[in-house]
Protein backbone atom coordinates (compact mmCIF):
# COMPACT_ATOMS: atom_id res chain seq x y z
CA UNK A 1 0.00 0.00 0.00
CA UNK A 2 1.35 3.39 -1.09
CA UNK A 3 1.33 6.59 1.03
CA UNK A 4 -1.20 8.78 1.67
CA UNK A 5 -1.11 12.27 1.05
CA UNK A 6 -2.26 12.65 4.95
CA UNK A 7 0.72 10.41 6.01
CA UNK A 8 3.12 12.27 3.32
CA UNK A 9 2.00 15.58 5.59
CA UNK A 10 2.75 14.06 9.29
CA UNK A 11 6.31 13.04 7.90
CA UNK A 12 7.11 16.05 6.64
CA UNK A 13 6.11 17.97 9.50
CA UNK A 14 7.79 15.18 12.31
CA UNK A 15 10.97 15.61 10.02
CA UNK A 16 11.09 19.01 9.90
CA UNK A 17 10.25 19.36 13.97
CA UNK A 18 13.81 16.59 13.83
CA UNK A 19 15.60 18.81 11.68
CA UNK A 20 15.13 22.03 13.62
CA UNK A 21 15.81 20.06 17.31
CA UNK A 22 19.40 19.04 15.44
CA UNK A 23 20.16 21.99 14.81
CA UNK A 24 20.08 23.51 18.06
CA UNK A 25 23.17 21.75 18.53
CA UNK A 26 24.44 21.88 15.31
CA UNK A 27 23.93 25.50 14.24
CA UNK A 28 23.49 26.46 10.51
CA UNK A 29 23.51 23.08 8.93
CA UNK A 30 20.21 22.05 8.47
CA UNK A 31 21.20 20.86 4.71
CA UNK A 32 23.42 18.11 6.11
CA UNK A 33 21.41 17.61 9.26
CA UNK A 34 18.62 16.93 6.42
CA UNK A 35 20.67 14.60 4.80
CA UNK A 36 22.14 12.07 7.43
CA UNK A 37 18.49 11.85 8.97
CA UNK A 38 17.09 10.93 5.95
CA UNK A 39 20.05 8.06 5.48
CA UNK A 40 18.69 6.93 8.82
CA UNK A 41 15.28 7.16 7.93
CA UNK A 42 16.30 5.47 4.71
CA UNK A 43 18.07 2.33 7.00
CA UNK A 44 21.23 3.27 5.66
CA UNK A 45 24.95 4.76 6.72
CA UNK A 46 26.88 7.95 6.60
CA UNK A 47 30.57 8.76 5.92
CA UNK A 48 31.78 11.85 6.60
CA UNK A 49 35.14 13.12 5.23
CA UNK A 50 35.79 15.80 7.32
CA UNK A 51 38.45 18.10 9.26
CA UNK A 52 38.62 17.44 13.44
CA UNK A 53 36.64 20.01 15.19
CA UNK A 54 33.30 20.27 12.85
CA UNK A 55 30.70 18.70 15.17
CA UNK A 56 30.88 14.95 14.10
CA UNK A 57 30.04 14.10 17.60
CA UNK A 58 27.60 16.88 18.02
CA UNK A 59 25.96 15.80 15.35
CA UNK A 60 25.81 12.40 16.86
CA UNK A 61 24.87 12.95 20.09
CA UNK A 62 22.19 15.62 19.04
CA UNK A 63 20.29 13.30 16.68
CA UNK A 64 20.01 10.34 19.28
CA UNK A 65 19.00 12.66 21.62
CA UNK A 66 16.01 13.96 19.66
CA UNK A 67 14.75 10.44 18.87
CA UNK A 68 15.45 9.32 22.37
CA UNK A 69 18.14 6.92 21.22
CA UNK A 70 21.61 6.39 22.36
CA UNK A 71 25.30 7.20 21.42
CA UNK A 72 28.44 5.80 21.61
CA UNK A 73 32.17 7.03 20.03
CA UNK A 74 34.23 4.84 18.70
CA UNK A 75 38.01 6.31 18.60
CA UNK A 76 39.19 3.75 15.62
CA UNK A 77 43.06 3.27 15.88
CA UNK A 78 45.86 0.62 14.18
CA UNK A 79 45.56 -1.33 17.57
CA UNK A 80 41.69 -1.65 17.67
CA UNK A 81 40.17 -5.20 18.24
CA UNK A 82 36.89 -6.47 16.31
CA UNK A 83 36.16 -7.03 19.56
CA UNK A 84 36.76 -3.88 21.02
CA UNK A 85 34.16 -2.78 18.76
CA UNK A 86 31.46 -5.24 18.38
CA UNK A 87 31.74 -6.75 22.21
CA UNK A 88 33.23 -10.11 23.50
CA UNK A 89 31.74 -13.52 25.40
CA UNK A 90 33.03 -13.95 28.91
CA UNK A 91 33.05 -16.97 31.02
CA UNK A 92 31.25 -16.38 33.94
CA UNK A 93 32.89 -18.67 36.89
CA UNK A 94 29.59 -18.08 39.19
CA UNK A 95 27.40 -19.33 37.05
CA UNK A 96 29.21 -21.31 34.96
CA UNK A 97 28.15 -20.31 31.51
CA UNK A 98 29.39 -17.69 28.89
CA UNK A 99 27.87 -14.97 28.90
CA UNK A 100 28.55 -11.61 26.02
CA UNK A 101 29.02 -8.57 27.07
CA UNK A 102 27.88 -5.83 24.42
CA UNK A 103 30.35 -3.12 22.78
CA UNK A 104 29.90 0.16 21.61
CA UNK A 105 28.68 -0.92 18.42
CA UNK A 106 25.12 -1.47 20.41
CA UNK A 107 23.91 1.94 19.96
CA UNK A 108 21.34 3.99 18.02
CA UNK A 109 23.80 5.83 16.55
CA UNK A 110 27.00 5.12 16.60
CA UNK A 111 30.07 7.76 15.55
CA UNK A 112 33.06 5.58 14.41
CA UNK A 113 35.53 8.25 14.40
CA UNK A 114 38.72 8.40 11.94
CA UNK A 115 37.76 4.88 10.91
CA UNK A 116 40.39 4.83 8.01
CA UNK A 117 43.33 4.16 11.02
CA UNK A 118 41.77 0.90 11.91
CA UNK A 119 43.24 -2.13 10.43
CA UNK A 120 41.16 -3.95 7.50
CA UNK A 121 40.14 -6.60 10.24
CA UNK A 122 38.84 -4.48 12.82
CA UNK A 123 36.85 -2.51 9.57
CA UNK A 124 35.23 -5.52 8.32
CA UNK A 125 34.09 -6.06 11.86
CA UNK A 126 31.92 -3.09 11.63
CA UNK A 127 30.64 -3.22 7.70
CA UNK A 128 29.05 -6.72 8.64
CA UNK A 129 26.79 -4.86 11.60
CA UNK A 130 25.97 -2.17 8.80
CA UNK A 131 24.85 -4.51 6.34
CA UNK A 132 23.22 -6.97 8.91
CA UNK A 133 22.23 -5.16 11.83
CA UNK A 134 23.63 -7.34 13.87
CA UNK A 135 26.65 -9.15 15.41
CA UNK A 136 27.59 -12.65 14.95
CA UNK A 137 30.17 -13.31 17.95
CA UNK A 138 31.26 -16.99 18.02
CA UNK A 139 28.59 -18.13 15.94
CA UNK A 140 25.65 -16.40 18.28
CA UNK A 141 23.59 -13.40 16.11
CA UNK A 142 23.12 -10.44 18.58
CA UNK A 143 20.28 -7.87 16.96
CA UNK A 144 21.50 -4.33 16.87
CA UNK A 145 17.72 -2.72 17.16
CA UNK A 146 16.24 0.03 15.07
CA UNK A 147 16.75 2.68 14.41
CA UNK A 148 20.07 1.79 14.09
CA UNK A 149 23.01 4.40 12.18
CA UNK A 150 26.91 4.38 11.86
CA UNK A 151 28.67 7.74 11.09
CA UNK A 152 31.80 6.90 10.09
CA UNK A 153 34.48 9.55 9.78
CA UNK A 154 37.68 10.37 7.26
CA UNK A 155 40.23 13.18 8.02
CA UNK A 156 40.51 13.96 3.64
CA UNK A 157 43.88 15.90 4.67
CA UNK A 158 46.17 13.47 6.85
CA UNK A 159 46.52 10.21 4.98
CA UNK A 160 49.54 9.05 7.11
CA UNK A 161 49.23 5.22 8.75
CA UNK A 162 45.72 4.68 7.53
CA UNK A 163 44.28 1.91 5.60
CA UNK A 164 42.15 2.87 3.16
CA UNK A 165 38.58 1.82 2.73
CA UNK A 166 38.19 -0.80 -0.39
CA UNK A 167 35.55 0.43 -2.86
CA UNK A 168 33.26 -2.51 -1.34
CA UNK A 169 33.05 -0.99 1.66
CA UNK A 170 32.50 2.37 0.35
CA UNK A 171 30.07 0.56 -1.26
CA UNK A 172 28.05 0.02 1.74
CA UNK A 173 27.58 3.99 2.85
CA UNK A 174 24.18 5.03 1.88
CA UNK A 175 26.07 8.72 1.37
CA UNK A 176 28.92 10.76 1.60
CA UNK A 177 28.74 14.09 2.81
CA UNK A 178 30.91 17.08 4.71
CA UNK A 179 29.84 19.22 7.59
CA UNK A 180 32.36 21.81 7.32
CA UNK A 181 33.27 24.77 9.09
CA UNK A 182 30.51 27.03 10.49
CA UNK A 183 29.79 30.31 9.27
CA UNK A 184 31.47 33.45 10.46
CA UNK A 185 28.35 34.38 12.15
CA UNK A 186 27.90 31.20 13.88
CA UNK A 187 31.64 31.02 14.90
CA UNK A 188 31.08 34.76 16.19
CA UNK A 189 28.77 33.35 18.71
CA UNK A 190 30.76 30.20 19.66
CA UNK A 191 34.05 32.37 20.23
CA UNK A 192 31.69 34.76 22.04
CA UNK A 193 30.48 31.81 24.57
CA UNK A 194 26.74 32.30 23.28
CA UNK A 195 26.81 28.42 22.66
CA UNK A 196 26.89 25.78 25.40
CA UNK A 197 30.07 23.29 25.18
CA UNK A 198 27.59 20.50 25.06
CA UNK A 199 24.49 21.97 23.44
CA UNK A 200 23.03 17.96 22.64
CA UNK A 201 22.26 17.39 26.87
CA UNK A 202 19.77 20.06 26.66
CA UNK A 203 17.58 19.16 23.86
CA UNK A 204 14.42 17.59 24.30
CA UNK A 205 13.75 14.33 22.54
CA UNK A 206 10.99 14.96 19.37
CA UNK A 207 9.61 11.37 19.01
CA UNK A 208 10.98 7.91 20.52
CA UNK A 209 12.83 5.50 18.80
CA UNK A 210 10.31 3.14 17.96
CA UNK A 211 8.54 6.11 15.83
CA UNK A 212 11.78 6.45 13.92
CA UNK A 213 11.26 2.67 12.85
CA UNK A 214 7.18 3.37 11.83
CA UNK A 215 8.79 6.40 10.07
CA UNK A 216 11.68 3.98 7.53
CA UNK A 217 8.59 1.50 6.95
CA UNK A 218 6.20 4.48 6.14
CA UNK A 219 9.26 6.33 3.78
CA UNK A 220 9.55 2.47 1.94
CA UNK A 221 5.80 3.17 0.83
CA UNK A 222 6.32 6.53 -1.21
CA UNK A 223 5.68 5.92 -4.77
CA UNK A 224 8.27 5.69 -7.68
CA UNK A 225 6.79 5.58 -10.72
CA UNK A 226 8.79 3.76 -13.59
CA UNK A 227 9.37 6.78 -15.49
CA UNK A 228 11.81 8.04 -12.47
CA UNK A 229 13.08 4.63 -11.63
CA UNK A 230 14.14 4.20 -15.65
CA UNK A 231 15.84 7.54 -14.97
CA UNK A 232 17.74 6.45 -12.30
CA UNK A 233 18.55 3.41 -13.89
CA UNK A 234 20.46 5.58 -17.06
CA UNK A 235 21.99 7.73 -14.57
CA UNK A 236 24.28 4.88 -13.33
CA UNK A 237 24.40 3.17 -16.51
CA UNK A 238 25.71 6.52 -17.72
CA UNK A 239 28.40 6.49 -15.10
CA UNK A 240 29.52 3.31 -16.11
CA UNK A 241 29.97 3.61 -19.74
CA UNK A 242 31.97 7.01 -19.46
CA UNK A 243 35.44 6.19 -20.24
CA UNK A 244 36.82 8.03 -17.29
CA UNK A 245 35.91 5.90 -14.94
CA UNK A 246 37.32 2.26 -13.89
CA UNK A 247 34.34 1.23 -11.57
CA UNK A 248 30.57 3.57 -11.83
CA UNK A 249 28.20 3.19 -9.64
CA UNK A 250 27.01 -0.31 -8.56
CA UNK A 251 23.41 -1.82 -8.25
CA UNK A 252 23.89 -1.51 -4.72
CA UNK A 253 24.13 2.55 -5.25
CA UNK A 254 21.10 2.60 -7.44
CA UNK A 255 18.90 0.83 -4.79
CA UNK A 256 20.24 3.30 -2.22
CA UNK A 257 19.26 6.02 -4.56
CA UNK A 258 15.67 5.15 -4.38
CA UNK A 259 16.00 4.32 -0.64
CA UNK A 260 17.12 8.41 -0.30
CA UNK A 261 14.69 9.44 -2.84
CA UNK A 262 11.74 8.14 -0.99
CA UNK A 263 12.59 9.74 2.22
CA UNK A 264 13.19 13.22 0.47
CA UNK A 265 10.18 12.93 -1.16
CA UNK A 266 8.19 12.50 2.26
CA UNK A 267 10.22 14.83 3.87
CA UNK A 268 8.97 17.45 1.56
CA UNK A 269 5.12 16.15 2.20
CA UNK A 270 4.96 14.27 -1.28
CA UNK A 271 4.29 10.52 -1.33
CA UNK A 272 6.04 9.86 -4.63
CA UNK A 273 9.19 10.58 -5.78
CA UNK A 274 9.86 13.24 -8.49
CA UNK A 275 13.27 13.42 -11.22
CA UNK A 276 14.72 16.40 -9.13
CA UNK A 277 15.00 14.22 -6.41
CA UNK A 278 16.99 12.14 -7.71
CA UNK A 279 19.03 15.22 -9.13
CA UNK A 280 19.09 16.42 -5.67
CA UNK A 281 20.53 13.42 -4.25
CA UNK A 282 23.15 12.14 -7.22
CA UNK A 283 26.57 13.72 -5.66
CA UNK A 284 25.96 12.78 -1.59
CA UNK A 285 24.65 9.10 -2.81
CA UNK A 286 27.53 8.52 -5.64
CA UNK A 287 30.05 10.33 -5.67
CA UNK A 288 32.12 7.56 -3.34
CA UNK A 289 31.20 5.12 -5.58
CA UNK A 290 32.68 5.81 -9.15
CA UNK A 291 36.40 4.83 -9.04
CA UNK A 292 37.89 7.45 -11.81
CA UNK A 293 40.82 6.03 -14.12
CA UNK A 294 43.82 6.73 -13.28
CA UNK A 295 44.88 9.21 -16.27
CA UNK A 296 41.53 10.87 -16.27
CA UNK A 297 41.94 11.49 -12.65
CA UNK A 298 45.27 12.86 -13.15
CA UNK A 299 44.07 15.51 -15.73
CA UNK A 300 41.58 16.65 -13.62
CA UNK A 301 38.30 14.81 -13.65
CA UNK A 302 36.07 14.42 -10.52
CA UNK A 303 33.49 11.89 -9.15
CA UNK A 304 31.53 15.18 -9.39
CA UNK A 305 32.36 16.17 -12.83
CA UNK A 306 31.52 12.25 -13.81
CA UNK A 307 27.93 12.44 -12.50
CA UNK A 308 27.23 15.84 -13.73
CA UNK A 309 27.86 14.81 -16.93
CA UNK A 310 25.53 12.05 -16.78
CA UNK A 311 23.00 14.40 -15.24
CA UNK A 312 23.34 17.14 -18.22
CA UNK A 313 22.97 13.88 -20.84
CA UNK A 314 20.33 11.63 -19.71
CA UNK A 315 16.90 13.69 -20.15
CA UNK A 316 14.80 13.57 -17.03
CA UNK A 317 10.86 12.75 -17.82
CA UNK A 318 8.70 15.17 -18.11
CA UNK A 319 5.27 14.46 -16.15
CA UNK A 320 4.57 14.34 -12.83
CA UNK A 321 5.36 10.76 -11.19
CA UNK A 322 2.48 10.41 -9.23
CA UNK A 323 0.61 7.95 -7.38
Amino acid sequence: MSMTPEQAAWFRDTFTRLVDNVDLALMGKREVVGLVLAAMLAEGHVLLEDAPGTGKTSLAKALAASVQGSSTRIQFTPDLLPSDVTGVTIYDQQNHKFEFHKGPVFASIVLADEINRASPKTQSALLEVMEESRVTVDGVPHEVGRPFLVIATQNPIEQAGTYKLPEAQLDRFMIKTSIGYPSLAVAERILAGEVDRNPSSKLSPVITTKAVADMADLAATVHVDPAVARYAAQLVEATRASDDTKLGVSVRGAISMMRMARVVAASQGRHYVIPDDVKALAAPVWTHRIILDPEAEFSGTTSESIIERALGQIEAPLARASA
